[in-house]
């Protein structure tokens, strides 16, 4: 996997829709980066200049899109989208 092909993953884990994407990737065998936001406080401010919000997680696909807070729903529509799962 090049890190174009790379998802990364914004979040923290206290927060409810991080730990549920989280888990969802797993299960599904995508392969991501997981960015600790308390672990790295300066990584949130990185985030919020991607999304223009300060709600996480947010994730950022190989196209360079992004969701934030996305459902399960959503992030298997863009996985299938780009024919990772």
């Amino acid at each position: 996997m090049t890190s174009t092909e790379t998802i990364t993953m914004f979040g923290a884990d206290w927060c409810r829709d991080c730990r549920r994407t989280k888990a969802q990737l797993d299960e599904l065998g995508i392969g991501y980066t997981y960015v600790d936001l308390e672990a790295d406080p300066a990584a949130a401010d990185v985030a919020r200049e991607i999304s223009g919000r300060t709600n996480i997680p947010v994730v950022v696909y190989p196209d360079a899109s992004h969701h934030v807070e996305p459902s399960n729903a959503d992030v298997e529509a863009k996985l299938r989208e780009l024919s990772l799962i």
